[in-house]
């Protein structure tokens, strides 16, 4: 199934994007350490961001369908960039999860996490090093 989105520059280094099925919207800037001025995601911290919440949107279809509850969960990450090329380099990810979780629900969860489509798309050269916190 494709989605359409869209974008604009919008000028200063900013770009508009719209979400055709929602018409949600969002806009980026170039990062500070890019000749921007860091006033929103840029574009390779949306990048980022899709991993963390790739993974957590892909548990959370799991938990449902299995019966289990992930409420409260959240992630955070850092985007680590390399100069030459310039590109991502590292982005490490930490889940915090519910602390009910049985062993096995959790074996099976981090599975389905880190089996995301985002995950999987990623070049392999970038480093993804995944912390489960239960909690």
């Amino acid at each position: 199934m494709a989605v359409e989105m869209t974008g604009r520059y919008a000028g200063n280094l900013k770009v508009e994007l719209r979400h055709g099925p929602s018409g949600a919207e969002i806009r980026t800037a170039a990062p500070v350490d890019n000749a921007g001025d860091g006033s929103s995601f840029s574009p390779t911290d949306l990048l980022a961001a899709s991993l963390g919440a790739c993974m957590l949107t892909v548990m959370a279809i799991y938990a449902e369908r299995n019966g289990m509850s992930l409420e409260g969960s959240r992630f955070s990450l850092e985007k680590h960039m390399r100069a030459d090329p310039r590109r991502v380099d590292r982005i490490p990810v930490t889940l915090h999860l519910p602390a009910a979780l049985t062993d096995e629900q959790r074996e099976r969860l981090e599975r389905v996490a880190l089996t995301c489509p985002v995950h999987r798309s990623l070049l392999p050269e970038i480093s993804k090093d995944v912390t489960f916190v239960y909690e």
